[in-house]
């Protein structure tokens, strides 16, 4: 068995155009039905607010592969000063069962919320002509919402002419997140006072917090994108009119108290109002936009995404003889 740890996975790299490749793949493979993936349960104890998630999946093709991911998720570690998530990855091989890899470290994990927003952001901005450029929000500056800002950054940096952060912990510009990307990037990134002026000056908003309570309370932009990462965040005065809605799964993220199952109990939001990722991947569902439409994009989190991801980073490794083996 390859064992990988957060430090063999910095070693690889986030390769942000693969690793959307490799979501983008999924999602094509999982229209075809080449795909296995149940219900994921969600473990609570004592404190509701923390939660371990099980998440087997298989997904076919040339990966081909079947596994699960162990995630659990304390928010009130990050006052603690410790990570808010830790993930455990074990493949096994589709024909065998045999378990031949385990990634022990969250990266994998926060690396494909990432690529997947970057596969919608990659189909939002076909839609759209190609002289537009964006104005980038990310609220919350943690480790996910610094994965998108660089992967935004390196993916789609030239559409980008202006790049805004809020965080309740007030991140300031000297921040390491900041230090990979391009000086000009860097330049036209600001850190803003309240998330009332990133919301009100973002065509792509993207939500990455553990906010226990929802607060956005005003409609979004026309014509702009929001990447709902942490699905909980809006209420239903801000998304109530918003028509283009597009969601990973129904089943999985109509639940769990997400921004999803606000507007099925309080609008009567349903499966047939919504599009798939595999009707904006695979049937150009975007393309009918227009330049006044605005998105609602909510990923529960697909294991599906997970394990194909796994399976690219452990392919990699072995290229590059990374990583422990295990007898």
């Amino acid at each position: 068995m390859l064992y990988l740890g957060d430090e063999h996975i910095r070693q690889i790299g986030l390769h942000w155009e693969e690793l959307v490749n490799c979501v983008e793949t999924a999602v094509r493979l999982m229209d075809k039905g080449e795909y296995a993936q149940p219900l994921k349960p969600y473990l609570r104890y004592n404190n509701p607010a923390n939660r371990i998630i099980a998440m087997p999946a298989y997904i076919g093709g040339s990966m081909n592969t079947a596994g699960i991911k162990w995630i659990a998720s304390f928010p009130g570690n990050i006052d603690a000063g410790l990570p808010r998530a830790h993930s455990v990855t074990l493949l096994n091989d589709a024909d065998t069962g045999i378990p031949y890899a385990m990634l022990n470290t969250p990266l994998p994990s926060a690396a494909r919320t990432a690529a997947v927003s970057g596969m919608l952001i990659r189909h939002f901005l076909r839609s759209q002509t190609a002289s537009r450029t964006f104005r980038l929000g990310i609220i919350g500056f943690g480790p996910i919402g610094q994965l998108h800002y660089d992967m935004c950054c390196r993916l789609f940096g030239d559409r980008l002419e202006q790049l805004m952060i809020y965080d309740i912990r007030k991140p300031v510009p000297g921040n390491p997140a900041l230090a990979g990307v391009s000086a000009s990037l860097r330049d036209c990134t600001q850190i803003a006072d309240s998330w009332q002026q990133l919301y009100g000056e973002s065509d792509i908003v993207m939500t990455c917090t553990v906010s226990t309570q929802r607060y956005i309370d005003a409609p979004p932009l026309p014509g702009s994108l929001l990447l709902d990462v942490s699905l909980r965040d809006y209420t239903e005065t801000a998304i109530g009119g918003i028509q283009h809605i597009i969601v990973d799964n129904w089943e999985e993220v109509c639940r769990e108290n997400t921004d999803i199952e606000l507007l099925h109990q309080k609008r009567g939001l349903t499966k047939n109002d919504t599009r798939s990722l595999a009707d904006v991947v695979c049937r150009s569902a975007l393309a009918e936009l227009s330049p006044a439409d605005t998105v609602l994009f909510c990923p529960m989190g697909m294991a599906s995404f997970d394990i194909a991801i796994a399976h690219y980073l452990v392919r990699r490794a072995e290229t590059t003889g990374i990583g422990i083996r295990l007898t």
